[in-house]
């Protein structure tokens, strides 16, 4: 597990029917850590699965005024620019609600006054360790920004009846779309 500043999950003790044989990290960057564990399958013989770690995440609904905050922005990774909601990197020691409170500063300007964790989950769990929370937050104050130097967003309001075909018709991504359900499914949105 990294030790870089920012909160990592640790992973459970092996499912005796699927003991690992080796663990090895075969490359490590700013951004995340590859390798592979070598796994005995049920049936005995071994594979290497592969996965990348990835620092743990908050995702922001934030309900401002009957709108749901969104941000833009261009993702070089895929070449596309984004509708998302708010989200970052939970810093080590940080709570799902700390990082939410922050990052929404950050990317938005608004401070939260009240936040509530909606949900904790394993994202792509074919191929990495990366968890991700998803926080709701309201009573919203106006606040000055403070983007990080390769964060370059505009803040979007978008009517909450509106949001989720707003985000369905147009480049989002899969963060986005969980957090709204999710919040729609508890009947905050």
């Amino acid at each position: 597990m990294s030790d870089d500043g920012r909160r990592h999950e640790s992973l459970p003790d092996p499912d005796p029917d699927w003991p690992v044989r080796e663990s090895a990290t075969e490359y490590e960057t700013g951004w995340y850590t590859g390798g592979y564990d070598l796994v005995e399958q049920p049936d005995g013989t071994t594979k290497r699965y592969y996965w990348a770690e990835l620092a743990t995440a908050v995702v922001v609904v934030a309900v401002e005024d009957d709108s749901l905050v969104f941000v833009e922005q261009y993702r070089p990774t895929i070449r596309e620019t984004q509708l998302e909601l708010p989200a970052g990197i939970v810093e080590a020691g940080e709570s799902f609600s700390a990082a939410a409170t922050r990052e929404l500063r950050e990317e938005t300007g608004f401070a939260a006054e009240s936040t509530a964790l909606l949900e904790t989950v394993w994202c792509s769990t074919g191929v990495l360790r990366h968890r991700r929370g998803y926080v709701f937050a309201t009573d919203l104050a106006p606040v000055e920004r403070d983007l990080d130097d390769n964060e370059f967003l505009s803040v979007r309001s978008v009517p909450v009846a509106e949001a989720l075909d707003v985000a369905r018709s147009g480049a989002t991504n899969d963060a986005t779309l969980e957090g709204l359900l999710l919040a729609r499914e508890e009947g905050l949105v």
